[in-house]
């Protein structure tokens, strides 16, 4: 589907094409024309002053039951049965959630020989924990996770299903979203209940520059991820109480046609990117790989971990898992370092959650300078060594 012109009104102002993100329209004999690239974010129909530009009807699919859905629940990720930080983040947004439309959160565990960690989600805030245990389910395998998930979903119907969008949450929860047919919302940054009771999911679009609100009103569950770092944890509670449900999943479920045979954890000097207090990033101003070698001393020194922007990566000096920024992971430590970088919108939305940015650029007028609380305009082959050096001699 593609936007709709009216031949009567349109006067080939080109408004519609200088607005178009996707350059899906162009005039053509004196007529906008829409091609098949367009994405009907309606900024045309905004633009247009002789209202020649309308959307096309959906027909919308209604959920019979629809009100039959209750509760908030969260995928709890965890790695050799460790839960993953972003699952108590969400625990905690998943509260807010919860009590604004005062039903129950629950937390989802698929793997095996989880006891000890759906005690730990209780603490951090969930009413119920659904444990599914089988030796099928571990290590995770993206195929029988989400068969288990999607079962799980039509047996309690729950109305709003949250998850990290991290590799293994990209991995199988788009599958559970086709299974159970309906809509997903990748990478929020931003999770509300609006007056109408329904979950306001909001994300960066078209590269960041435009923030948009999506609403899923005729499918259930309401499905979104959220990036690690984004949201904020609340405390854990030893003394809180909950309910251990455990679910039984179908032979079906449990079968896989692949099986994982080995998991490598990368190597790494520094901490990681995502968990660490401190990160220290280094961009195209490093002129060459062999220079990072400024960006990770100085992360040593901090204990902190090492980062890096996209224009980094595509050039092959550091490793995606490095990447900062909306195509790689979302950051939020105490302190930020931005070496060389330009601060592009792109990078900025993965890291302007930190509590403290400090920007080293020789440009006074580079972008990143407009977000930082504190700008170094400096050769970073100068200032580097030499906050090396002085930190050196304050730690001796």
């Amino acid at each position: 589907m593609k936007a709709i012109i009216d031949k009567e009104k349109c006067v080939a102002c080109e408004e519609c094409v200088e607005v178009c993100p996707v350059e899906a329209i162009e005039v053509v004999d004196e007529m906008a024309q829409v091609d098949d690239t367009c994405n009907l974010c309606g900024l045309c129909v905004d633009a247009c002053e002789y209202e020649a530009i309308d959307m096309p009807e959906v027909q919308a699919v209604e959920t019979d039951d629809i009100e039959s859905y209750q509760g908030v629940w969260v995928v709890a990720e965890h790695h050799n049965r460790e839960v993953h930080s972003v699952s108590f983040e969400l625990l905690s947004v998943g509260r807010d959630l919860a009590d604004k439309l005062e039903v129950e959160l629950a937390a989802v565990l698929i793997g095996d020989q989880l006891q000890n960690a759906a005690k730990q989600l209780v603490g951090y805030g969930a009413d119920r924990v659904y444990l599914a245990e089988h030796p099928a389910l571990h290590p995770f395998n993206d195929e029988s996770h989400s068969k288990v998930l999607t079962e799980l979903i039509q047996q309690k119907k729950p109305d709003i299903l949250l998850a990290g969008a991290t590799a293994m949450g990209r991995s199988f929860i788009p599958r559970v979203a086709v299974a159970v047919q309906t809509g997903l919302t990748a990478d929020c940054t931003g999770l509300d209940i609006g007056e109408d009771g329904l979950l306001y999911q909001t994300r960066p679009a078209f590269g960041g520059n435009v923030m948009a609100t999506i609403l899923c009103p005729h499918r259930r569950p309401q499905m979104a991820t959220v990036r690690p770092m984004v949201m904020k944890k609340s405390v854990f509670d030893s003394q809180r109480e909950g309910v251990v449900e455990a679910f039984a999943p179908s032979q079906e479920a449990l079968v896989s046609r692949v099986q994982v045979l080995e998991s490598v954890t990368e190597a790494q000097e520094t901490a990681r990117l995502t968990e660490a207090d401190v990160v220290v990033t280094g961009g195209r101003g490093l002129q060459k790989a062999e220079n990072f070698e400024l960006i990770e001393q100085l992360a040593l020194l901090l204990d902190g971990a090492v980062g890096a922007t996209r224009s980094v990566v595509d050039e092959g000096w550091k490793a995606y898992s490095h990447q900062v920024g909306q195509t790689g992971k979302t950051v939020s430590p105490k302190l930020y370092m931005a070496c060389g970088v330009s601060g592009a919108i792109q990078h900025v939305v993965g890291m302007q959650g930190s509590e403290i940015i400090v920007a080293v650029n020789r440009d006074p007028e580079a972008p990143i300078f407009d977000i930082v609380n504190y700008g170094v305009v400096a050769d970073l082959f100068e200032f580097l060594p030499a906050l090396v050096k002085k930190i050196e001699e304050r730690r001796s």
